[in-house]
Order: structure tokens, then C-alpha cells, then sequence
């Protein structure tokens, strides 16, 4: 059985998860509006990516005879300045995830949740991966430029790496 406290971090930390699927459907439709395919389908794949983590999220409540309440979900932005914006605020929204689940993480070490702490740990290692690989693209955008014909060339290779996964 959940603490209640740690549930309700729990169903927070869902809504972070199922906001940042909305948002990165967002960039996808940026990304397509932009006709930059590639970016889109990365977006897309990580948009269900995220969800998926949301669903773990939600399995991991009910898993544990808790009470999953969903809330509601901030709109995300419908413009972006730039192609190199759009990664900048991807990278600002995992490092935020990051943050929220460190203070989860935290809140169910102090609270004794072993099972919670273990859960927890896959998102923890994840975030790491997540960050790597949004900065690694927006450090690699800064460096083509965005009107760059090299843009392209990225446009193409993260389409085929959407592809793949």
C-alpha cells in the first residue's frame, strides 16, 4: 500500500510524463508545419515514448493498491522561434523531469518506500539517457546552424533513427 504522500507525488509525477508527450506532439507538429519530417517522426516516437512512461507511471499506482488521479495537462506551445528553440525547451523540459523525479526519488527514500526507490531507479537512469540525447542534438543543431543545408541531412538522419526504434 502507497503513503498517500508518495501517491500523490506519484500521480504528479504521471501528469510531468503525459505534459511532456503533449509537448513533444507539439514540436512534432511544429516540425511538420516546418516540412522537417525527420524531426517530426523523432518527436513523435519520443511523444509515445513518454507516454509510455506516464502508463508505467499509472501501472506502478495501481500496481501498488493506490489511487491514480489524473490531472489536468498544461497546453503546450503552439509556435516556436526556431528549430534550435524547440530543442532548447525539449532539453529544458528533461531536465525538469529530472528534477521532479530526484525530489521523488528523495521524498520515498525518506519515507522508508523500498519498492518505490527501485521503481524510481529506472526512471533515474533514464533521465540520463533522455538528457544526453536531446543535448546531443541541440549542440549539434548550434553547431549546422538552422537554415544550414546540413539541417537536412540531420532532418534525414533522425527520421531513420525514428524509424529503427
Amino acid at each position: 500500500m502507497l503513503d498517500s504522500k508518495i501517491e500523490s507525488a506519484l500521480n504528479d509525477h504521471l501528469q510531468y510524463e503525459l505534459a511532456s508527450a503533449y509537448l513533444y506532439l507539439a514540436m512534432a507538429a511544429h516540425f511538420e508545419a516546418a516540412n522537417l519530417p525527420g524531426l517530426a517522426a523523432w518527436m513523435r516516437r519520443q511523444a509515445k515514448e513518454e507516454a509510455a512512461h506516464g502508463m508505467r507511471v499509472f501501472d506502478y499506482i495501481a500496481d501498488r493498491d493506490g489511487r491514480v488521479r489524473l490531472q489536468a495537462l498544461p497546453q503546450p506551445p503552439g509556435e516556436f522561434a526556431s528549430v534550435e528553440d524547440v530543442w532548447k525547451q525539449a532539453l529544458a523540459n528533461e531536465e525538469k523531469v529530472t528534477g521532479v523525479i530526484g525530489k521523488l526519488f528523495s521524498q520515498a527514500q525518506q519515507a522508508g518506500d523500498h519498492a518505490t526507490v527501485a521503481m524510481l531507479q529506472w526512471f533515474v537512469t533514464e533521465q540520463v539517457e533522455e538528457e544526453k540525447t536531446v543535448r546531443t542534438i541541440l549542440e549539434q543543431v548550434q553547431q549546422l546552424g538552422t537554415h544550414s543545408p546540413a539541417m537536412f541531412f540531420l532532418d534525414r538522419h533522425l527520421g531513420k533513427e525514428a524509424e529503427q526504434a
